[in-house]
């Protein structure tokens, strides 16, 4: 019997295997219930008493050896030796996955928070479910004014309290304006919803940025810098800009801002229907009913607000014709904007 060990034991020091299968081969040989351990085992039951003693040390030892050698094999086998991964750069991912592309929409929001966040403006988020004091009253909405009506906005409930998807992100200003006092310098961006039929120009959904500003001695002149400053940062230096007077319920006075048509330069186009501008947001000073409602003392300080449409913005850089694309999720779509990431 001690031949056999003796014999055995320099055989396993000499396996190597090379695949999971003879892996598995080692084990079943050897260590299985029916393998070559286990048949030595047997015949230790009839070995003389006087040498159990002697045989049981061996074949204890054997065992012991014999497992060791199936976990070192084993080990090798899943780690591989470092010849097997010359030439190979192991911090490669195994398998290549197509990355994707950024949406467009992301891509311009990115490039309008950049901007605003250079010029000292901090980011500022609210809930898209909104009462109807943060989205309207609180902005100076008269009563009966038709952004209030079911043709315009989704309401969720009107009594005992009107609840509504917000139409314009403005929400968000009134709330950071209840909870501090100025100095406010924030921009708002976010997904609004209007109840309005879908098209190539218009969708029930959208994306807005807004901005605010609040301090004291605050001007209609800061409000055009900053405007201009973003104009030629999103549109390039050479943009010029105009500003028309308009009209919005918390904002006196208020203007939309035209840029000179990036296509045409200012010549007239298609694009800009011959007239050399386009329009991309609407803005003013902030309405002295607004800062009172919300708790500041309009004597004391003044500001501006403007917000723009995030699509308006991406259609002018991407001239894309169509609003329904960017919520269609077309891969093919997308992967137009893969260099911009």
């Amino acid at each position: 019997m001690l031949e056999k060990i003796s014999a055995l034991t320099e055989e396993v020091s000499n396996v190597k295997v090379s695949s999971k299968e003879e892996l598995e081969s080692f084990r079943l040989k050897y260590l299985s219930k029916k393998g070559l351990v286990s048949e030595l085992m047997e015949e230790f039951r009839t070995v003389p008493p006087e040498q159990k003693r002697e045989l049981g040390q061996k074949l204890n030892s054997l065992k012991v050896f014999i497992n060791d050698k199936y976990n070192e094999l084993k080990d090798n086998l899943s780690s591989g030796s470092a010849s097997d991964f010359a030439g190979i750069d192991l911090t490669r991912t195994a398998t290549q996955f197509p990355v994707g592309s950024r949406h467009p929409i992301s891509i311009i929001k990115n490039d309008i928070v950049r901007i605003f966040s250079d010029m000292g403006f901090t980011v500022v988020e609210g809930p898209e479910i909104e009462d109807d004091w943060h989205v309207f009253s609180s902005l100076n909405f008269p009563a009966d004014h038709p952004a209030r009506d079911m043709q315009d906005t989704f309401f969720i409930s009107r009594n005992p309290l009107d609840v509504l998807l917000r139409t314009h992100t403005s929400s968000v200003q009134t709330r950071t304006m209840e909870r501090n006092q100025p100095p406010i310098r924030i921009i708002c961006p976010g997904r609004v919803y209007r109840n309005e039929a879908i098209s190539a120009r218009a969708h029930c959904f959208f994306h807005q940025v807004e901005g605010l500003y609040i301090d004291k001695n605050v001007s209609f002149a800061d409000l055009r810098q900053v405007l201009l400053n973003f104009a030629q940062e999103m549109f390039g230096p050479e943009t010029k800009i105009r500003l028309r007077p308009s009209y919005f319920p918390f904002t006196e006075p208020s203007a939309e801002l035209d840029i000179s048509c990036d296509i045409c330069g200012g010549k007239g186009c298609p694009f800009c229907k011959e007239t050399g501008w386009v329009e991309i947001l609407g803005c003013g000073m902030v309405d002295p009913n607004v800062l009172e409602a919300c708790g500041i003392d309009s004597s004391v300080y003044s500001g501006y607000a403007f917000g723009m449409g995030i699509e308006r913005i991406t259609n002018l850089k991407y001239k894309v014709k169509d609003l329904r694309m960017f919520s269609e999720n077309d891969v093919r779509f997308l992967a137009e904007f893969e260099s911009a990431r």
